[in-house]
């Protein structure tokens, strides 16, 4: 498993909104009018794109993406994804990543809600109109659409890979129909849950963090570096939705020698401003959790050591003095 690394070089959207692409929340590619020389499902891993010189199989050369065969006809190619969850597109990343001369020369994306599986029937709607691609190249493209959505159809002009597709959005829950007794995870992706800022994701990134189940391997999760000077490493988690929160898991799966010592949570009800101006607020939010000690490769659970605060919006997540951690649960009551 390659580890993802944050491109300098990405929109805002890419950091704030879920990949309602992303396989491990749900998302499937479910038809292609062709995948001659790569499968369609190669195009939503969540890894990097990577090459392999010297590697085929029956059809040809090894591509890690999405690759149909030379169009001989007219037309053009398309993939139908269905969401990982209903919401609101805010951006898409068009992946040419290591295909150059069999990339194809145009995009766009179409859009469609759909009540069950009826596809057939669908009416599709231009979501981003035709944009030229490049080769070996990410084409980031933000959408401005406050439509929700559940599937989209990629079509490509008129042929050729796609490396990888990301689809940012945000995920529509009725919260107005969960009772405030009800007891939800508030940092998870699949809700809407995301991660502010991190001081540090050299080794993964802190958005690993939210998503479900437990970590696959030491990959699958936030890793910062050896911290080499005082303080700790930290980051920003904005909720799914206002909340109380009752209990917390911290769980450092797969990490052994390289776990933090310690942890703790701090936690506040923030009313405007940018994220970026929460990264100097949230030093002076108030502890929900004073540090507690950590093991290696286990799932801790923490309720009674919580602090009441009430109703809050955002938490930063404090490892001592750094290390790695798989995943970040927060379970509460949402609060209107």
């Amino acid at each position: 498993m390659s580890i993802p690394t944050l491109d300098p070089n990405a929109p805002a959207f890419t950091q704030r909104f879920t990949n309602l692409a992303d396989p491990r929340l749900g998302a499937c590619a479910i038809e292609a009018s062709d995948e001659f020389f790569a499968p369609k499902e190669r195009m939503l891993n969540p890894e990097p794109a990577v090459f392999i010189p010297g590697k085929y199989d029956d059809h040809g050369k090894w591509m890690d993406g999405w690759e149909t065969r030379r169009k001989r006809v007219t037309g053009h190619d398309w993939c139908i994804v269905k969401l990982a969850r209903p919401g609101v597109l805010h951006g898409v990343d068009l992946d040419t990543s290591h295909f150059t001369g069999n990339f194809p020369p145009a995009a766009d994306i179409e859009a469609t809600y759909i009540e069950g599986d009826a596809v057939a029937s669908a009416q599709w709607s231009a979501l981003l109109p035709p944009v030229a691609l490049k080769g070996n190249a990410h084409h980031y493209h933000a959408i401005d659409n406050a439509r929700v959505f559940t599937h989209i159809r990629v079509n490509l002009y008129p042929d050729g890979g796609l490396a990888r597709l990301r689809v940012y959005g945000q995920p529509q829950v009725e919260w107005s129909r969960i009772e405030s007794s009800t007891t939800i995870d508030l940092a998870a992706m699949v809700n809407g849950a995301y991660v502010v800022a991190a001081n540090n994701q050299h080794f993964g990134l802190a958005s690993n963090l939210l998503l479900p189940e437990r970590g696959v391997n030491m990959g699958d999760g936030w890793e910062t570096r050896r911290r080499r000077e005082p303080g700790n490493d930290w980051c920003i988690v904005a909720l799914a939705h206002p909340g109380e929160i009752h209990s917390v898991e911290v769980d450092t799966a797969h990490f052994k020698g390289n776990y933090p010592d310690r942890c703790s949570l701090q936690a506040a009800f923030v009313t405007g401003g940018t994220d970026d101006s929460l990264i100097t607020q949230s030093m002076f939010w108030p502890t929900l959790l004073p540090e507690q000690p950590l093991q290696m490769d286990h799932n801790h659970s923490f309720g009674d050591e919580l602090h009441a605060l009430g109703t809050v919006t955002h938490v930063r997540f404090n490892v001592v003095p750094d290390g790695g951690v798989s995943r970040l649960r927060l379970f509460g009551s949402p609060k209107q």
